[in-house]
């Protein structure tokens, strides 16, 4: 036999069970508007976006290695001092290069003093071959004439005029006549080689274009510019970093000292996953914030430019994929990020710091990757330009005191003096 419900608890069951029905209703009324709210949002909004929180600001670290080895006599700048471009930052001493400077400095004294020799012999070996000319018309008269004695006993030896002594010694000196004018001849002939060979040295040019004095020149601008890399200058504006260097240290070219980080050109490397990819397009704009300010300071971005790579593919030890054990990993591509000159100058950041990227990918004109190389330069300096602007000077003053210029300069004012 059945068990018999109490009529009075029917009502209140039905009635949990009503409200059991619309809490139900409700939920799922819930959820239904939720999933349609959430399609809604990721159709309109979320699909045109796409974000990675593996994003860090990157820099020009741009590291100061002296171009001579020297001992360092003084610094200038340390960790986390600006400087600006052209600022002495390090001095070694100089003594080495000094003298390597007064050496090469000689040399082309020397080497100008030898050219003008050569320009001086031309005149001098000019003189010889007039003179050996004269010697060549003087034996060939002395020819002619020892001929015109040998031709007059000859015809006077048949009537007994002439002895026969006599005639043999009028042909013994015409020999002798012919054989000193070949010997002029021919010392006339060296005298021209000898003109023609130095002429050689020294047509069309001065002396101060000669290649000797310009291969002496060239030693000297070379130790100008080692004397003048004693001093290590700053090629840009920015902060000090990383400074190794200390005094009295025995350095060696090329060797790292400090760093210099120029703040003001940081840019933002975002790791974007192979998938987020898709739509990314160049000049897309980007939305940054920074963990060192939160979400209270916003950086406007711009798409710069899509990796080539993958980060794992320019590992030190990239991935070998092509083993038996192999279990797929998501790979992700730099994507660079140029940041707003002005924000960075309100918000400085540093070289590293975290940041969160969103790139707006509604606009899809852009292209993937650039098809032109660049108009300009990406970094320059020109603190260096000026560093040989003293060695031209240097040149033409040792060049015009061994040229005789000075001396002819001196002379002429002392003779306006007189008058």
């Amino acid at each position: 036999m059945s068990e018999q419900q109490h009529p009075a608890a029917v009502p209140a069951l039905q009635g949990r069970n009503t409200k059991r029905r619309k809490a139900l209703t409700a939920l799922a009324a819930m959820v239904v508007v939720g999933g349609v709210a959430w399609g809604a949002w990721e159709w309109l909004v979320a699909s045109h976006y796409e974000s990675t929180d593996n994003a860090y600001v990157q820099g020009n670290v741009i590291q100061i290695t002296p171009q001579v080895g020297g001992t360092v006599m003084s610094i200038h700048a340390d960790d986390t001092d600006f400087v600006k471009a052209g600022q002495p930052l390090v001095k070694l001493d100089p003594a080495d290069a000094k003298v390597a400077l007064e050496q090469a400095e000689a040399a082309l004294g020397q080497t100008v003093r030898q050219v003008r020799t050569l320009y001086a012999n031309n005149g001098s070996l000019a003189a010889q071959v007039t003179l050996r000319q004269a010697d060549v018309a003087k034996a060939q008269s002395e020819v002619t004439r020892a001929s015109d004695d040998y031709n007059r006993r000859a015809s006077l030896v048949g009537n007994g005029a002439v002895s026969r002594e006599e005639l043999n010694h009028a042909q013994t000196q015409l020999s002798a006549a012919r054989s000193n004018l070949t010997a002029a001849q021919a010392a006339m002939v060296g005298a021209r080689e000898q003109l023609a060979s130095n002429q050689a040295m020294t047509a069309g040019t001065d002396v101060e274009q000669h290649p000797q004095v310009q291969a002496a020149a060239a030693k000297v601008r070379e130790a100008w510019l080692a004397y003048q890399r004693a001093v290590l200058v700053a090629p840009v504006d920015g902060y000090v970093a990383k400074r190794t260097v200390q005094l009295g240290q025995r350095i060696q070219a090329g060797a790292p000292l400090l760093s210099i980080i120029p703040l003001n050109q940081v840019w933002v490397d975002a790791n974007f996953k192979e998938v987020q990819l898709r739509k990314i397009r160049l000049g897309q704009p980007v939305t940054l914030t920074a963990d060192i300010y939160g979400k209270r300071v916003e950086y406007k971005g711009t798409v710069a430019g899509l990796g080539v790579g993958t980060g794992a593919a320019f590992s030190l030890l990239p991935a070998q994929n092509a083993t038996g054990n192999w279990i797929k990993v998501v790979q992700r591509v730099p994507v660079r990020v140029a940041l707003d000159a002005q924000q960075l100058k309100e918000h400085p950041l540093r070289v590293g710091l975290s940041m969160e990227a969103t790139v707006d990918i509604s606009r899809q004109e852009g292209k993937t990757l650039a098809d032109a190389p660049r108009a300009s330069a990406i970094a320059q300096t020109q603190v260096f330009e000026t560093q040989d602007d003293g060695a031209d000077a240097e040149v033409r003053r040792v060049i015009a005191m061994n040229s005789g210029a000075a001396n002819l300069r001196a002379h002429g004012a002392m003779a306006s003096s007189r008058h």
